[in-house]
């Protein structure tokens, strides 16, 4: 085929190889929307990014320990607020006060959950498809192992690899024979236990957060004589979960017959409480039969799927109160807040709103056991048992504020110096049966007794079974992980010279080596094959010397040692 005239003067125009310009190299594209995604997916299922939000969850909950927070005590949190009023309200915007309902927490939980289930899922699958393959091929030298063994015997290839088969399969590894060697592994109960820890790990967190969505927790205060039913009108404090609907409420109820404590009565530790006793009826249901429990510290009820638990007790002193007109304004136990643990001193209000034409209103103080202090100028309590209750009462009258329609505690006197004044000379010393007349005729007061009441936590938590589960499993997961290692051993058998056959071991233990190997080797040689005096463990080692040679070995340099047996040839 001859060029045309066009291509020649082409040619001849063209620029030298040399100098012509490089084609373009084509720029690579970026990695697009769903390159991005795999990237982010796969940077999100590193165990590097599980340990980092692990340790971001621990560090989000250290706010929640230290700071009040409003699902438990809201009170504490506007105390707060009021002493704090420049940092306060840049925490509460963080939301500081409400850390496990933060959106910033969910979402590091959530990608902790994520990210662990994308790390875990796959290994495990991998795992199984890794136990049920068949184990690695011998290695081509495996006098390059940790561990590993060679020696001569009498028997056939065949059935010395048949052998190692009834050997190690006796030691319970899976062993494949094939190409002349034996292949055999075991040890993967290490890796299924740590795969067994961090799939409880997920199921943890799995239980948690079933216990946040769809559980409760709720105080009250129960004094002797009362009933509690299971609503949210009872509740001195609730604290439902995110998902939680007030229907579900198992419509159980709950009475405090008597509560009893018993106390040290001498020693160092004189007045330290040994036991505690609430005598209860409830009912599951409200037609249901009615039974009895004696609750104690750490021996909850169980009823309708919660379980109630006590948590404390103290005294609700008797209390009859009269307006200026003779009438009773009030007469009801009134519980005290403790003011001092051990020796069980308290303090409350008595509110007798109904009283004509003032209000009237009383804070007290209890001690359980009067007594004078050391020097004599107060009133303290000497034991928490109540073996002589006195009240000291402070009288106020006026507007109490409850028909202004502004919630109050139940704990707490508002308004005293505005609408609420203190009676001149109205405090007294009281003793059970006595009572005392305000001056002016404003009204009286009569401690009446004291009853004793108890302080209990309804919780109800559907994951707390799968969470005691998990966390059962991720323990047994952790010790198993560490008790059982990875082994592997192989056996190669071949023909030598004079129908002898050479058996080479090697093991392989993910750690240190371990004995089992040479009791491995020790059972496929047998009791026939194991090196007697003077006979060297490997071939063409040297005996001791003073030892006598083998039949057919020679002393004498530069002459050749005779084969032990005749040639067939």
């Amino acid at each position: 085929m001859t060029e045309t005239r066009n291509d020649v003067e082409d040619a001849g125009t063209r620029a030298p190889a040399a100098r012509q310009a490089p084609e373009e190299v084509p720029r690579p594209k970026g990695l697009g929307p769903l390159g991005w995604l795999r990237w982010g997916w796969r940077q999100l299922t590193t165990m590097r990014t599980a340990l980092i939000l692990l340790f971001l969850v621990a560090l989000g909950a250290v706010p929640g320990s230290v700071l009040p927070q409003r699902g438990q005590a809201p009170e504490k949190v506007v105390a707060y607020l009021d002493e704090h009023r420049t940092l306060g309200p840049w925490l509460d915007r963080f939301s500081m006060f409400d850390v496990f309902a933060a959106p910033w927490f969910a979402a590091i939980y959530i990608l902790l959950f994520v990210s662990l289930a994308g790390c875990v899922i796959p290994r495990a699958v991998k795992h199984y498809e890794s136990m049920r393959a068949r184990p690695p091929a011998a290695p081509r030298n495996l006098g390059r192992l940790p561990q590993s063994a060679t020696y001569e015997t009498d028997t056939s290839p065949d059935d010395v690899l048949a052998e190692a088969r009834k050997v190690l399969r006796g030691r319970r590894f899976r062993v494949d024979v094939s190409s002349g060697a034996a292949s055999a592994e075991k040890g993967y109960l290490g890796e299924t236990g740590n795969l067994l820890f961090h799939l409880a790990l997920l199921a943890l967190l799995f239980a948690l957060g079933l216990g946040n969505l769809f559980g409760y927790r709720g105080d009250v205060l129960l004094m002797e004589g009362r009933t509690f039913a299971n609503s949210l009108s009872q509740y001195d404090q609730f604290t439902p979960g995110r998902a939680f609907d007030d229907g579900r409420l198992a419509p159980f109820t709950v009475s405090l017959d008597d509560f009893k404590a018993e106390y040290e009565t001498g020693g160092d530790k004189r007045g330290q409480a040994t036991d505690f006793n609430a005598a209860m009826r409830f009912r599951a249901t409200p037609d249901g039969k009615e039974e009895r429990y004696d609750l104690r510290m750490n021996h909850p009820l169980k009823v309708g799927g919660a379980k109630v638990y006590l948590l404390g007790h103290g005294y609700a002193p008797v209390f009859t109160v009269r307006d200026a007109k003779g009438n009773v304004a009030f007469q009801d136990s009134v519980p005290f807040i403790v003011m001092e643990t051990r020796n069980l001193t308290s303090e409350g209000v008595i509110k007798a709103p109904d009283a004509e034409p003032d209000q009237l209103a009383f804070y007290g103080i209890l001690w359980p056991s009067a007594m004078a202090s050391e020097d004599g100028k107060q009133i303290v309590s000497g034991f928490p048992a109540p073996l002589r209750p006195v009240v000291t009462i402070t009288s106020f009258k006026g507007d109490i504020g409850l028909d202004s329609g502004t919630p109050q505690s139940v704990y707490k006197l508002e308004g005293i110096g505005k609408t609420l004044q203190p009676v001149k000379d109205g405090q007294k010393l009281l003793e059970p049966g006595e009572t005392f007349t305000l001056p002016g005729g404003a009204g009286s007061i009569t401690f009446d007794g004291l009853k004793e009441y108890a302080t209990l936590s309804v919780n109800h938590d559907p994951g707390r079974i799968p969470a005691l589960v998990a966390a059962i499993l991720a323990v047994l997961g952790v010790a198993t992980s560490f008790m059982v290692r990875r082994r592997r051993v192989w056996v190669r058998a071949s023909a030598a010279e004079g129908g002898r056959t050479v058996v080479e071991v090697g093991g392989l233990t993910l750690g240190s080596p371990t004995s089992e190997f040479d009791d491995i080797v020790t059972a496929l040689r047998g009791p026939e094959q194991e090196p007697g005096p003077g006979e060297p463990d490997e071939p063409g080692e040297p005996n001791e010397p003073g030892e006598p040679d083998e039949p057919g070995e020679s002393d004498e340099p530069g002459e050749p040692d005779l084969p032990a047996t005749e040639s067939k040839e």
